[in-house]
């Protein structure tokens, strides 16, 4: 959709520019190269961003980013169906996959709680999530939400919820990163460590 009063140039650069992390000169930076370099990645790109546009949607399920009415993780008959991991993302839910280490289910909440941002447990689906980990099959939920004020308050309100329900919840652990020296590692990291050892 074209922007009032503004060229095809200004119009791509702002569009660009709606990108995280990307401001005024980084978003001119792509368009300059897409125009002068790579009018061919240009297309590919406007084609690529139209295609998922109008056929990405969530999950029925975990509400993570597919193209079907189910995604083939919670498809996948392999995955243990007792455990539920919770995360932010798709991003985030992507690194767990990537790690491997995790075989069950997952619910993407899309958000974290930010009343300071109005933000509320409405607007990042705790209910369907709620119905999700009471199913009858899942007996453990795994919060691994990020470790920030926000994600920490979105972690301590679904494991409180979900507790009174009967449900076991846990918590991603978090301390010192393997293969580093713990005089530069920071204070928080070790003082969680210190609390969550094993």
């Amino acid at each position: 959709m074209p922007l009032l009063n503004a060229n095809a140039l200004n119009a791509l650069i702002e569009a660009l520019r709606r990108l995280p992390g990307v401001g005024v000169k980084s978003a001119s930076r792509m368009a300059f190269h897409l125009l002068q370099h790579d009018r061919q990645g240009a297309q590919l790109l406007a084609q690529a961003l139209q295609q998922a546009a109008t056929q990405v949607r969530h999950c029925s399920l975990c509400h993570t980013f597919t193209e079907d009415e189910v995604c083939a993780t919670c498809r996948d008959p392999q995955r243990d169906r007792s455990k539920l991991c919770v995360v932010e993302t798709p991003a985030d839910q992507a690194a767990v996959e990537r790690t491997a280490a995790f075989k069950g289910l997952y619910f993407v909440l899309m958000g974290k709680l930010s009343p300071l941002d109005g933000i509320g447990p409405k607007d990042i689906g705790l209910s369907k999530l709620f119905d999700r980990a009471t199913d009858g099959v899942v007996q453990e939920v795994i919060l691994a939400t990020n470790f920030t004020a926000e994600g920490e308050a979105t972690a301590h309100v679904i494991a409180e919820a979900l507790k009174a329900r009967g449900l076991k919840v846990t918590r991603l652990a978090r301390g010192v990163p393997a293969g580093s020296e713990l005089e530069y590692v920071d204070l928080g990291t070790i003082a969680h460590a210190l609390v969550d050892r094993r």
